[in-house]
């Protein structure tokens, strides 16, 4: 008997009480809650946790011999599962089971609250969480309550700045394994989803569900504070930001803090000089893409933004929401030490300097302090010679604009 037992465990068996087992099997009871009737020996518990399944490539060690060669197929590259719609190669059965849910419009995940359903676990997981308000995952390093683990991990590569996921036709890196997938589709110019209602075709997954309500003009996230509704979540938790001031993405050269990390990652440029994006027309070279698309309607001629009152139309947002601030009488920005209005934020962000005396751009070569980035820049080219003003009649060159 004591033979024939070791037999069992040498093919993979583990070592268990087994007429136990069947007894509490035979009762209804589930066989994980039998440690509470039965104590095993330490070496009980050391079979049950054994791997004896090892992958040769990396020497990962598995319980089961599917889930190690499901995990082979990461080093080989396998994907054996084809969609038969659009030809999409997946790795696991699973995997393609959750991505055919997109062409048949399967949802099978319901609230049961709300009555919202979702095609995937983790997000119907996701939106319960927008009922109870639970946020169980804090971040190591500020302690911000999340309310998924996946986000949480992405938060917190914002302190450590890793971007582990790296393109390889490229070389561009990203802290997010979504933001990486997405930008590979760039490369292949793969759209594997498609709008039922119009037929545009998308690259992923949420862009396609914020594409849908544009059709339906549903608004599922509300702000709490202000009842203001969003289509999608990212720019609902823009403007969460804000009622809280918060300010997640820090500078680690000088110290500044961001509400969006885009306008971190247009900071950050400023100090490592990189800018790349390229006006198409004339080469210029710019650290966001918002300035270069500004920039080429200068040679495109083209004015989206048209005044309703009196017609004029506007190459910028910006210039035309100002615009717009001369026919309603209103000036959204407003000194609290003179009252003075304005109607751009950054005129009045340099203005309340001239109250404050603050002085936060440095010349980094003398050190001197000034309350604003032009007078700053103007300082930097006394010192490094350059004169960018070039007179075309004469061909002069001068370092300020006023002696131009």
């Amino acid at each position: 008997m004591q033979e024939t037992f070791r037999n069992l465990t040498s093919i993979g068996e583990k070592r268990e009480n087994l007429d136990v087992k069947d007894q509490y099997e035979n009762h209804g009871t589930n066989i994980r809650h039998m440690t509470s009737y039965t104590t095993p020996k330490p070496c009980e518990y050391q079979e049950f946790e054994e791997k004896p399944y090892k992958c040769k490539e990396c020497g990962k060690a598995f319980k089961h011999r599917q889930s190690r060669h499901t995990h082979e197929k990461i080093h080989t590259g396998e994907k054996p599962y084809d969609c038969k719609k659009c030809g999409k190669a997946f790795k696991l059965r699973q995997s393609i089971r959750r991505h055919e849910r997109i062409h048949t419009g399967e949802k099978p995940y319901e609230c049961k609250r709300c009555g919202k359903a979702f095609r995937y676990h983790h997000n119907f997981q996701k939106h319960e969480q927008t009922h109870t308000g639970e946020k169980p995952y804090r971040c190591k390093h500020c302690g911000k309550a999340l309310s998924s683990l996946r986000y949480c991990r992405i938060h917190e590569i914002t302190h450590t700045g890793a971007k582990p996921y790296e393109c390889k036709q490229c070389g561009k890196a990203f802290s997010c394994p979504s933001y990486f997938i997405k930008h590979e589709r760039t490369h292949s110019g793969l759209k594997p989803y498609e709008c039922k209602l119009c037929g545009k075709a998308f690259s992923c997954a949420s862009y396609i569900r914020r594409h849908e309500r544009t059709h339906t003009g549903e608004k599922p996230y509300k702000c709490k504070k202000c009842g203001k509704g969003f289509s999608c979540s990212s720019s609902f938790r823009k403007h969460e930001r804000t009622h809280t001031g918060e300010k997640p993405y820090e500078c680690k050269q000088c110290g500044k803090a961001f509400s969006y990390s885009r306008s971190f990652r247009s900071h950050e440029r400023r100090h490592s000089g990189e800018k790349p994006y390229k006006c198409q027309s004339c080469g210029k070279a710019f650290t966001c893409p918002n300035s270069c698309r500004k920039h080429e309607r200068i040679h495109s001629g083209q004015k989206p933004y048209v005044c309703k009152e009196c017609g004029k139309a506007f190459s910028s947002l910006t210039k035309f929401q100002r615009h717009m601030m001369k026919h309603t009488g209103d000036g959204p920005y407003k000194c609290k030490d003179c009252g003075k209005l304005f109607d751009c934020p950054s005129y009045f962000h340099c203005h309340e300097r001239t109250h404050s005396g603050e002085k936060p751009y440095k010349c980094k070569q003398c050190g001197k302090d000034f309350g604003f980035p032009c007078c700053r820049q103007i300082r930097e080219r006394s010192h490094i010679g350059e004169r960018p003003y070039r007179c075309k009649q004469c061909g002069k060159a001068f370092t300020y604009l006023s002696s131009f």
